[in-house]
């Protein structure tokens, strides 16, 4: 089963991911991983796009998989590959309250992630409505083509449904 999640920061793409990983057995990546090259010191590095594509390339040959991220203009193959696609369109109130708190959790200690500052916070804040007002309609305008196996999933309720089936 090939599983491709998309949705704005949070949300709930991880958790999603994270939930049907454990249910079916099948490994998970996020594409955060790919995009940004979490070995360096600073915040914001981005992978060399042959390491990312090649780290890509070898995800999708597996048999299974389900990769969760917010991008789709260097990942399109995922979205051909899939068996699956989620489509998270949760609330504005919702996704930025989980920026947030994700946030204020790893700055404590709470949880393990990135190496974010209160500009990028900031700067990811702001971004979240340019990918809701411009990316998404892109990102809709590329599912057009998959709607035969595209799930749009609006709520937690939703979420938490589509877990269950």
């Amino acid at each position: 089963m090939k599983i491709r999640i998309i949705g704005c920061s949070g949300s709930g793409k991880s958790y999603l991911a994270k939930k049907l990983s454990q249910k079916h057995n099948i490994p998970h990546f996020d594409l955060d991983d790919l995009q940004w090259d979490n070995t360096q010191n600073s915040y914001g590095v981005k992978m060399p796009v042959e390491k990312r594509n090649q780290m890509l390339n070898d995800i999708l040959i597996k048999p299974d998989w389900i990769i969760e991220g917010v991008y789709y203009g260097w990942v399109q193959q995922s979205f051909a590959d899939a068996d699956i696609i989620y489509v998270l369109d949760v609330p504005k109130r919702l996704y930025k309250a989980r920026i947030i708190r994700r946030f204020i959790r790893r700055k404590f200690g709470i949880e393990k992630g990135k190496k974010e500052t209160f500009k990028s916070l900031f700067n990811l804040l702001k971004w979240t409505d340019t990918f809701q007002n411009k990316n998404m309609k892109e990102i809709n305008e590329i599912l057009s083509q998959y709607t035969d196996k595209t799930i749009c999933l609006k709520s937690k309720h939703e979420i938490d449904k589509a877990l269950n089936q």
